[in-house]
């Protein structure tokens, strides 16, 4: 690092907080004494779970530890062709049949298994993702659990939501999810899907495919008819075949602006449908009459207790001119107290990032920046010597045209910038190529009124950030985007409508 770098973090000012002065917490690890996890996990096709064709596995490793999870099955087309063939079968056969009220019955169940294993499923989904347990425990699968819920109310009420026309199912609706909110992500698509009478091919993230196949385990407990959820694992080029194959009526992808191109462009040639929700650069508000302290606590839950693994979080701070010394004091005093380490520890702030090509990413964007000039403060903490790990990092000095700013990290880093006027803070949050999600922080409402409509995202924050709501639709503008999830909004994707 630059002597900029290291004359920052070598003479901080010795007034620590209580935290870091004299006391720490002991650790309080959640056991993961309950979790079974098979030493391999086949491809769940047509309610079974079946070797895949090539007789092919990889493995799945613990961010944290760089342990081997378990391995997986490697598919490949003719398993896509598998899943595909089984999945229209139901649908035609089974699942478009059957009413609407039956229909809600068994998405009520699934969520009612995941209520009871929920402990389980957020155990896991840190020890595969490397988030930390208090956000899988107090907001992944409880968010999980609330949307297969929510659409289970709506799969007998599909006319009232969409009054003098006919909706229909679409068919075969082909899913990829990310690796950063695997289950979440997977119960965005597969609950209104299934409450709309499609049937579902899924596909995980290499890195995160495990509570998507334990979910397998619990849809066959729930006696969901089988081919109605098939779930495949395996490299990329599987979840292309999948958006290629000719017995998929729609696909629903959350990924990279890159491959969300791709599809588009597959789509509009075979006329299928799609949903993409892509890539994020959103941009925090702090105007000078917000309140500072509460605006710290949203700072640091929009971008630094998920890693900035989110598509969404806040990566840029805007921040008036007047208020930026103090403010950025009060935001360096609070990552000073937060803890980075063992994800399954409830103490835990930061977890581990997903993979080492994933934290090369984040350190070649730092490098790069220590390169420019610009200021790096990350507070000191002791990082671990195994896993992947990255403390929380501010990056001041930048400007609008480096790419720190410009482009998506998935990291635990924050830029910020400085603005004057409004129309100023506007210009800036806009001018990138994304438009998913930003925050406003003022305690003027017609203020949070007026610069919220100008500002080109499809979610606005207003005094909070990363707040989740299965009646609430999401989905971006521009780079990040096409179509909505969540909401009456996220059945429409999955429906043919007539007069």
């Amino acid at each position: 690092m630059s002597e900029n770098h290291t004359s920052e973090k070598n003479n901080r000012d010795s007034a620590r907080l209580p935290f870091r002065a004299g006391w720490s917490y002991d650790p309080a690890p959640e056991s993961a004494a309950s979790i079974k996890l098979d030493k391999r996990y086949q491809l769940f096709i047509n309610g079974k779970f079946v070797p895949p064709a090539g007789k092919k596995w990889f493995k799945v490793w613990n961010p944290a530890t760089e342990q081997v999870l378990a391995e997986v099955a490697k598919g490949d087309e003719t398993d896509v062709d598998r899943a595909v063939d089984a999945a229209r079968k139901t649908y035609r056969q089974v699942w478009s049949q059957i009413p609407g009220k039956e229909r809600g019955k068994y998405l009520f169940r699934i969520a009612r298994l995941l209520q009871e294993r929920a402990r389980e499923f957020a155990i896991l989904e840190s020890m595969d993702t490397g988030k930390p347990i208090r956000e899988s425990r107090d907001i992944d699968i409880p968010l999980v659990i609330a949307h297969f819920f929510y659409y289970a109310g709506w799969a007998d009420k599909l006319d009232y939501a969409f009054p003098g026309v006919k909706p229909r199912p679409l068919g075969v609706a082909g899913q990829i999810i990310p690796w950063n909110f695997p289950l979440l992500m997977a119960a965005w698509k597969i609950a209104p899907a299934l409450a709309a009478g499609n049937t579902v091919v899924i596909k995980p993230a290499s890195s995160t495919p495990l509570t998507l196949l334990k979910l397998g385990e619990l849809f066959s407990d729930a006696g969901l008819p089988p081919g109605t959820v098939n779930i495949l694992t395996g490299p990329g080029e599987m979840g292309m075949a999948l958006v290629r194959h000719p017995g998929v009526d729609k696909i629903a992808f959350t990924g990279s602006t890159e491959i969300g191109k791709l599809i588009q462009q597959n789509a509009a040639t075979t006329g299928k449908k799609y949903t993409l929700e892509l890539g994020g650069k959103a941009a925090n508000i702090v105007f000078d009459d917000a309140p500072a302290d509460q605006a710290v606590e949203g700072i640091v839950n929009g971008i630094f207790f998920n890693q900035g693994h989110v598509c969404c979080a806040g990566s840029r701070l805007l921040v008036q001119e007047g208020i930026s010394g103090e403010l950025v004091r009060k935001l360096k005093d609070r990552l000073e107290t937060l803890i980075v380490g063992d994800p399954l520890d409830k103490n835990t702030d930061i977890g581990a990032i997903n993979s080492g090509p994933q934290l090369e990413k984040i350190l070649g964007f730092l490098s790069e920046s220590d390169e420019q000039g610009f200021r790096i403060y990350q507070p000191d903490c002791e990082l671990p010597e195994k896993g992947h790990w990255c403390p929380p990092t501010l990056v001041e000095g930048v400007s609008q045209s480096h790419r720190i700013v410009q482009e998506e990290i998935f990291g635990p880093v924050l830029t910020i910038q400085t603005f004057r006027t409004p129309d100023e803070a506007v210009a800036l949050a806009n001018n990138t190529p994304y438009g998913l999600s930003g925050g406003v922080w003022t305690d003027k409402g017609s203020k949070i009124f007026k610069v919220s409509s100008r500002i080109r995202a499809g979610v606005i924050w207003a005094n909070t950030f990363n707040k989740f709501d299965p009646t609430s639709p999401f989905g971006g503008y521009k780079e990040s985007g096409m179509g909505r999830e969540g909401g009456m909004h996220g059945l429409s994707p999955y429906l043919e409508v007539s007069e």
